[in-house]
C-alpha cells in the first residue's frame, strides 16, 4: 500500500546523515561529557562545538543555548524558572489562548501557585491582538510569551513588535519556535526576544533533544536540580548523540532552507487549492495571505463529519495526518486553537491539519486529494445531518 506522511508539524525522518553523524557517540565516544578523563573530554568537546553551531546558526552566543529534552521542558523551564526568579518583582505573566499545551498546562499549574495570567485573545486567523497586549501590561508583569508559529493553524505570530512592546514596558519576552525552527530563518538577535524554546525533532533532527535560549543576563531559575551539567543551569547526563544530531540537523536544514521552503508551500498551495475547489462544504482555518503561515500547513474543517472519522480512513488509505494537535489527539475535546478564532465547536471536530515536508511530492498532493473526496463523501452519506443528493439538508 501506498504510504504519505502528511504529518510532520508532529514530528519528522531522522536526516540519515544526521544518524551517521550521531553513531559514534554511541558506540566509539561514549564517555560521559562530565568526565574528566580523555574519552570524557571527547565527549564535551563535540557538545561544545554542537553548541558552537547552534549558537552561530541563529545569531546566539554558545553561552546562551541550553540544552534540553524537547521543546516541552524548554518551555516548563521558561514560565517556572521566571517565576522562580522573578517572584520578588510580580506574579503577573501575559500569553495567549492559543499555545501549545506545554505552556498552558503549566500555566494552570502556575496559577494554583498564585500566579495570574492573562490569555490574549487572537483575530479569525489566529494573530494576537497588539492593542490588547500592551493594554495587559501591569506593573507586576513579569514576562510575556507567545509562539512564534502556531502548530494547528499556522498563523506566524509578529514576534519582533511583541518583544519591542514587552520591552518599552520593562518586561522579558519568550518565545516558542519549535514549529518555526526549520520552516524560516531565525536570528534571535533581529528577533529581540530575551528566551526562545526549539526542539531538533522538527526539522529531521533527533527526538528527545530540545534547546532554549536565554539571553545573557536574563534571570531564569533551575528547573531540574542534581546536576551541575548547563553551567549549572540544567542537571542531568548530556546526551551527547542527541546534541550532536540536534547541531547537524540544523546546519542541514539551514543549507537547503531556501528552496525546501519554495517545494513544501507549491505542494500545500496546490493541495489547498484543490480541496477548496473540489470538496464542498469546508473551511479553511488560519491565515488567508499564505505568506503569513508556516509554508507546509493546511488545516480544514469538514462539515458534518468527524476529524477522527477522516484520520482512520485517510490512514486506512495510507495517508498519515492529523487532527489537530499531534500532542493532543487523544483527546475527544475540540482544538483550543480552533474555539479561539471562532470556529463553532460541531465544525472544529471535524477538523484535520495537513503538513507537508521536503520528501513529498505533486502526486502524493494529488492522490491525498482524491482520497479525500471518496472519504467525505463516503461519510457524508452515512451522517444523519447531510444527504448527498446535491444540496445539505438536515434529516
Amino acid at each position: 500500500m501506498k504510504e504519505i506522511y502528511l504529518d510532520h508539524a508532529a514530528t519528522t525522518k531522522l536526516d540519515e546523515r544526521v544518524l551517521q553523524k550521531m553513531m559514534p557517540y554511541f558506540t566509539e565516544y561514549y564517555g560521559n561529557a562530565n568526565s574528566q578523563h580523555g574519552m570524557g573530554r571527547d565527549a564535551q568537546k563535540a557538545v561544545d562545538e554542537a553548541r558552537d553551531e547552534i549558537a552561530k546558526l541563529i545569531g546566539a552566543q554558545p553561552n546562551e543555548i541550553y540544552f534540553t529534552s524537547g521543546g516541552t521542558e524548554a518551555d516548563n523551564w521558561v514560565l517556572r524558572g521566571i517565576c522562580k526568579a522573578l517572584s520578588h518583582k510580580g506574579k503577573h505573566i501575559i500569553t495567549t489562548k492559543i499555545e501549545h499545551a506545554a505552556m498552558l498546562s503549566t500555566a494552570k499549574e502556575l496559577e494554583k501557585e498564585g500566579y495570574e495570567f492573562t490569555f490574549l485573545n487572537v483575530d479569525n486567523e489566529g494573530f494576537v491582538d497588539l492593542t490588547e497586549l500592551e493594554k495587559s501590561i501591569r506593573p507586576d508583569t513579569i514576562l510575556v510569551s507567545c509562539m512564534y508559529a502556531n502548530n494547528e493553524i499556522g498563523t506566524i505570530e509578529p514576534i519582533k513588535k511583541i518583544a519591542e512592546i514587552a520591552h518599552a514596558h520593562g518586561v522579558l519576552c519568550h518565545t516558542d519556535a519549535v514549529q518555526a525552527m526549520g520552516a524560516m530563518r531565525i536570528n534571535v538577535r533581529d528577533l529581540g526576544v530575551d528566551m526562545m524554546s526549539f526542539s531538533a525533532h522538527k526539522f529531521n533532527g533527533p527526538k528527545g533533544m530540545g534547546a532554549l535560549f536565554i539571553k545573557t543576563g536574563v534571570p531564569v531559575g533551575r528547573l531540574i536540580s542534581g546536576g551541575h551539567q548547563e553551567r549549572t543551569r540544567r542537571g542531568g547526563t548530556t546526551n551527547v548523540p542527541g546534541v550532536v544530531g540536534f547541531a547537524e540537523a540544523l546546519r542541514l536544514t539551514y543549507e537547503t532552507l531556501d528552496e525546501d521552503v519554495k517545494h513544501v508551500a507549491a505542494l500545500r498551495d496546490r493541495f489547498v487549492k484543490r480541496v477548496l475547489e473540489e470538496v464542498p462544504y469546508v473551511r479553511f482555518n488560519g491565515p488567508k495571505d499564505m505568506t503569513k503561515r508556516l509554508p507546509n500547513n493546511a488545516d480544514f474543517s469538514f462539515e458534518y463529519i468527524e476529524g477522527e472519522s477522516i484520520l482512520f480512513s485517510l490512514d486506512l488509505a495510507g495517508i498519515a495526518v492529523s487532527s489537530g494537535s499531534a500532542c493532543s489527539s487523544g483527546s475527544l475535546e475540540p482544538s483550543h486553537v480552533l474555539l479561539a478564532i471562532g470556529v463553532p465547536e460541531e465544525l472544529a471536530h471535524g477538523s484535520i491539519r495537513f503538513t507537508f515536508g521536503k520528501e513529498n511530492t505533486e502526486e502524493e498532493v494529488d492522490y491525498t486529494v482524491e482520497k479525500i473526496k471518496e472519504t467525505v463523501e463516503r461519510l457524508r452519506k452515512m451522517s444523519p445531518l447531510f444527504k448527498l443528493d446535491g444540496t445539505l439538508k438536515e434529516v
